[in-house]
């Protein structure tokens, strides 16, 4: 199975990348580009056959090491290989 995890700052919690990025294109002439916001993508091959199990551990995976719970929200997609 093959696993997504999406990791994206809370609402309210500063990203100066982001930022950047929105400043850049203004700077570039993109004008009407409002409330820019980065998403990190982790993908993950498991060697597992139970889906509900996969995404079970990959919740798990994102709660200790993936992403900081403290400023960061996660979404999980579990697809076939």
């Amino acid at each position: 199975m093959k696993a997504r995890v999406a990791i994206r700052f809370r609402t309210g919690v500063l990203d100066p990348e982001a930022r950047a990025i929105e400043k850049a294109l203004a700077n570039l002439g993109f004008t009407g580009v409002r409330g820019v916001s980065r998403t990190r993508i982790i993908e993950l091959e498991l060697e597992a056959s139970d889906r509900d199990a996969a995404e079970a551990e990959v919740r798990r995976m994102s709660e200790t090491l993936l992403a900081n719970p403290v400023i960061e929200t996660y979404s999980v997609t579990i697809a076939e290989r």
